[in-house]
Order: C-alpha cells, then structure tokens, then sequence
C-alpha cells in the first residue's frame, strides 16, 4: 500500500470523523493512545476536540497518513505539540502517534515517523520528545528511528486499580 503524508491537512468534519474512528479503533486494539479499552467514542471527543483545538490555536501541528494518494482514508496521525515556554521552544513533543492496528507490523509506522522527524526539521525544531507507556514494549520501535530512552518514571500511568506502568521518556536530537 502506497502512504501519502500531508502535514497540516485541513480540519473539515469528515477528517474529524475520520480521526474520531481511527482513534477509537487504536484505543481499542490497546494502543497507547491515552486510553485503556473498553472506550468509547464519547470518551475520545473531548480529548481529540481539544488537541484539534490546540492546532487550530498554532499550539499544535498534525501529520496525517493516508491510504493511498491525500483522498484515502486516514489510517496515521503524529502531532507536533509546540512548547510555550521560551526556553524550550527549539524542541517539541510528539503526541497521538498512532496507525491503524489492522496495518500495524508492514512498515507503515515507520515511514510515518520518518516523515514526522523531517517536518519536525523542516519546523526548524532541535529535537523531539515523546513519551511512551511502558509495558508495551513499544519504546523498541521508536528506538529504531533513532529515539532514545533519557528518562523513566516509575509506576506513573495507572491503566486499571492494580496495572500501573512506567512513563518512559524518549529523545531525539535533530541537529
């Protein structure tokens, strides 16, 4: 399958609802997205409305990948959230990684975040910082596009009464 990225697509309503529906899908695969299935729609909106209220507002840029050429379905999205303080503003943070679990393992995550470290270069950003929940075993993929781990808090993110996992912190230079 051939990706197209566009870098701060155009935030009509069908890719709100698009965005809507791949969020949920992660959500529910397990995917670390800031929710612990079961979800639902509901619980989404208010977090997707706000991060797509922060790009609106300049705080925030999107990535989105798409099946195909920019018309396809929305199967990725990377977000750049922008730092305010003015000592910190040469790095952001990515946010909402995430790509559709049914193309999950094909390479697709790859290329995306290739395409989000060059916009993030092209932003004239210094470096990235991701955060990442432990126990997944994710931090191994993000290792492979050139992350590394410079921080760990543990027991921070509880995923239910008796599951809390660590907040790992992960960093790439870009110059």
């Amino acid at each position: 399958m051939t990706l197209t990225f566009v870098r701060d697509p155009q935030l009509t309503p069908a890719l709100r609802e698009e965005l809507a529906d791949l969020w949920l899908d992660v959500s529910q695969a397990g995917g670390a997205v800031g929710f612990v299935p079961p979800v639902t729609a509901e619980d989404i909106a208010p977090v997707m409305r706000q991060q797509l209220d922060d790009v609106t507002a300049g705080e925030a840029r999107m990535l989105g990948a798409y099946e195909g050429d920019a018309g396809g379905r929305l199967i990725g999205t990377v977000f750049l959230k922008l730092n305010s303080h003015h000592l910190m503003t040469h790095w952001c943070t990515l946010v909402t990684v995430m790509v559709h679990p049914a193309l999950q393992g094909g390479g697709r995550g790859g290329a995306m975040m290739r395409e989000a470290i060059e916009m993030a270069r092209d932003l004239d950003f210094h470096a990235l910082r991701l955060g990442v929940r432990g126990g997944e075993g994710i931090e191994r993929f993000y290792e492979t596009v050139g992350f590394k781990e410079v921080g760990r808090v543990p027991a921070a993110i509880r995923v239910a009464p008796d599951d809390h996992r660590d907040d790992i912190t992960m960093w790439l230079p870009l110059i």
